[in-house]
């Protein structure tokens, strides 16, 4: 039988899960809140609480006594992102990609069974613009640059992913059904670009690809719009540019 390594300082993994209920909350949450969210005791949270205020990776409202997450997470962040040859390789390149199509463009990496923000590149002269930031995270299986990540996975990848992952809608137009999941990633193997189609938040469209050298899964990017700017032609246009994008940047990433 395989001995599982168990974690060194378990209190680390409590505070990370502290700290991943903040990022993903829209809000400032209170203390009862945490617990719920984390499995743990209103105690044990708030000691953890105590010494994530002490080192600044939290806040909390003087008022309100809620918590968010705090100003010392920013430098590393900042170091990550500035020390990252996707982001050197990809960023060039991206925005010259968002000059040919004036449209919001998010470059993300694969992070906990989901996708998270890296940089977004915000559309010149259009006059919608979409409500994601940096630091995001969006599930694989209704985001485009989520559905170009799990087309790289092995079937048998794949299968545990779909076991572990409740499939919640966020629309009407969310696939929540396996067989739906599972044809739409075997279309994006063949076409080599995934699609949101108001599958994450309604009226908004987004082509996404996968930028990957052999095994080595480096990120993936997007193009976003409102639904009523795509047509036939911008779609197969669009598609095409990103291909192209996405070639140059693992041409990049492996010259460099």
């Amino acid at each position: 039988m395989e001995d599982k390594k168990k974690p060194y300082g378990t209190v680390l993994v409590r505070a990370s899960k502290i700290m991943d209920f903040l990022a993903a909350s829209t809000k400032n949450e209170c203390l009862k809140d945490i617990a719920s969210a984390t499995d743990m005791t209103t105690s044990t949270t708030l000691k953890i609480l105590d010494t994530l205020l002490m080192i600044g990776y939290v806040t909390r409202e003087k008022e309100s006594k809620e918590y968010s997450l705090g100003p010392s997470l920013v430098r590393y962040a900042n170091k990550y992102i500035n020390d990252s040859i996707l982001v050197k390789v990809a960023t060039p390149l991206l925005e010259a990609l968002q000059e040919q199509v004036d449209e919001t463009i998010h470059l993300g990496i694969y992070s906990g069974n989901e996708v998270m923000y890296l940089s977004k590149l915000e559309p010149k002269k259009q006059s919608i613009y979409m409500t994601s930031k940096v630091g995001n995270t969006r599930p694989l299986y209704s985001s485009a640059m989520g559905k170009a990540i799990l087309a790289t996975f092995s079937d048998e990848e794949l299968a545990e992913y779909l076991m572990k992952t409740e499939m919640i809608p966020f629309t009407t137009n969310t696939i929540t059904n396996t067989m739906a999941l599972k044809a739409e990633i075997n279309q994006v193997r063949t076409i080599g670009v995934a699609f949101d189609d108001e599958e994450m938040e309604k009226d908004c469209f987004c082509i996404g690809a996968m930028i990957q050298l052999e095994d080595n899964q480096y990120g993936a990017f997007s193009v976003s719009m409102p639904k009523f700017r795509v047509t036939a032609a911008k779609k197969e246009e669009l598609s095409r540019l990103i291909k192209a994008t996405k070639a140059d940047i693992e041409k990049e990433i492996m010259e460099s």
